[in-house]
């Protein structure tokens, strides 16, 4: 077929025949719900803001719906895939439906929650339809891997996308919001109804756009800030003085920074956003020596 031939998305019927051809049945475990609509598909490169020539990550292409949207756009895709059947059907499948578009792609064939790196070019975007069961860890991960990543759109269970663009305050706020913050401005794209996937889930999709943003100081790691907020709402009802002292090393060295980064001690995590819990962070690791010092033999 010549290199003009217009690519080909797939639909329910091709979905199903491939899955046919690989005697497929998909797993709850891996999270296999395979997209069978092409307008959705198109949907998310649209949403993602994919240009001709961008270096795109996915990650979990399955059959390869999105993953011929987004050579359609002109984009370079490196895709990671988990299942070995999957990974090495997905070459074939681009041959056969965007021939001309076969020499960009890249499949690597690994969990994406365990990478060190990706080859070739450096991804710019990553757009995926993440496996709910993993969706938050491996977004996570990804973006403090690969700094180069400026910008993405996932789809992952409804109540996830809700998760990760909640404000400080709402009821749905919580690690995965603020963690997310860290990283990126992160804002809801829309719902995805259950009836594009085959087989169908149980839940409800929705759709999470990203900018990367620079880093909110040098003054502490990622590691120390991700401590404060995992330590912040380990306990959601208690106060800050008392479930921060696991980091700060007492309830009263706890305090101390809380004052120091201008938040009020009897506070909640819930209510502090990730400029706060930078703050706490570089509080707690500024502490002066002689004060820790003395905290300590006074807890003895």
């Amino acid at each position: 077929m010549p290199e003009t031939s217009a690519p080909r998305l797939l639909g329910p019927a091709d979905v199903r025949e491939l899955a046919a051809r690989l005697d497929l049945r998909p797993t709850k475990q891996r999270g296999q719900n395979f997209v069978i609509d092409a307008n959705t598909v198109r949907r998310i490169v649209r949403e993602a803001d994919v240009v001709e020539g961008e270096v795109v990550l996915e990650v979990g292409p399955g059959l390869g719906s999105l993953t011929l949207a987004l050579l359609d756009a002109g984009a370079t895709v490196t895709a990671i895939e988990v299942d070995p059947v999957l990974a090495g059907e997905l070459p074939s499948t681009v041959r056969e439906f965007a021939p001309g578009q076969a020499d960009r792609l890249t499949v690597v064939e690994g969990d994406a929650l365990r990478i060190t790196a990706v080859p070739g070019a450096e991804p710019t975007a990553l757009v995926a339809n993440l496996p709910y069961n993993v969706s938050v860890p491996v977004l996570l991960h990804l973006m403090g891997l690969l700094p180069s990543l400026r910008h993405g759109l996932v789809m992952v269970q409804a109540e996830v996308a809700d998760r990760l663009a909640a404000p400080p305050g709402s009821r749905t706020y919580g690690v995965p919001s603020a963690k997310a913050a860290w990283f990126a401005d992160v804002r809801r794209a829309g719902a995805v109804g259950r009836n594009v996937f085959w087989p169908a889930p149980n839940v409800d999709s929705g759709l999470v756009a990203w900018t990367r943003r620079e880093p909110r100081t040098d003054r502490v790691s990622r590691q120390q800030v991700f401590a404060v907020i995992d330590a912040a709402f380990a306990q959601r009802r208690k106060v800050l003085r008392g479930v921060l002292r696991t980091v700060a090393g007492s309830t009263e060295a706890a305090e101390a920074a809380l004052r120091t980064a201008g938040v009020e001690p009897t506070a909640r995590g819930e209510s502090l956003g990730i400029d706060e819990f930078v703050a706490i962070a570089v509080a707690i690791a500024e502490q002066p020596v002689e004060d820790a010092g003395e905290q300590a033999e006074g807890a003895e």
